[in-house]
């Protein structure tokens, strides 16, 4: 079977755009990836109260299921924002700071303890703490005293 100029144009125009079409569709994936990124302190706005990210023992971070970010300088505008109009998304992460600092990473709030003290003075007076573990918040509890919360219960402090 011979094959004339114009059929080998055609074979290598196809391919050309095969791998055109996949080199796109691996950007695309790559760029639309949703996940939560690194607060910047001293940088960063609160997506509710709109003041800078200043406490790194304090701060939140909801990401909505399409890859769109909200980041908070307290517990307590997240919870705010999570009762208004535009915080009623599916979100694929909703995240808070450590307050024991061990970590730079943020942990799930569902999976978080919290601790509600006076004495912990967080930025917008929500003054709850997040824990990743036990021992981290009895520390804190051991000084400041205060009343230990789960998810619910926070979210049911700021209604």
């Amino acid at each position: 079977m011979t094959h004339n100029k114009n059929d080998k144009a055609r074979l290598l125009r196809a391919r050309s755009g095969w791998s055109h079409s996949v080199i796109s569709l691996i950007f695309l994936l790559t760029a639309c990836s949703v996940s939560p990124e690194k607060l910047k302190y001293n940088q960063d706005n609160c997506s509710f109260c709109k003041m800078t990210l200043v406490d790194e023992k304090f701060g939140a971070e909801l990401v909505t299921a399409k890859g769109k970010i909200f980041k908070f300088d307290d517990i307590k505008c997240m919870v705010l924002f999570l009762n208004t109009p535009e915080g009623k998304n599916e979100y694929a992460y909703q995240l808070a700071t450590d307050y024991s600092l061990k970590s730079n990473e943020l942990i799930p709030v569902k999976n978080a303890l919290y601790l509600h003290a006076q004495e912990l003075r967080s930025p917008m007076g929500g003054n709850i703490a997040s824990f990743a573990n036990q021992p981290d918040l009895q520390l804190v509890q051991n000084v400041m005293h205060g009343q230990v919360l789960n998810w619910e219960q926070v979210m049911q402090a700021f209604q």
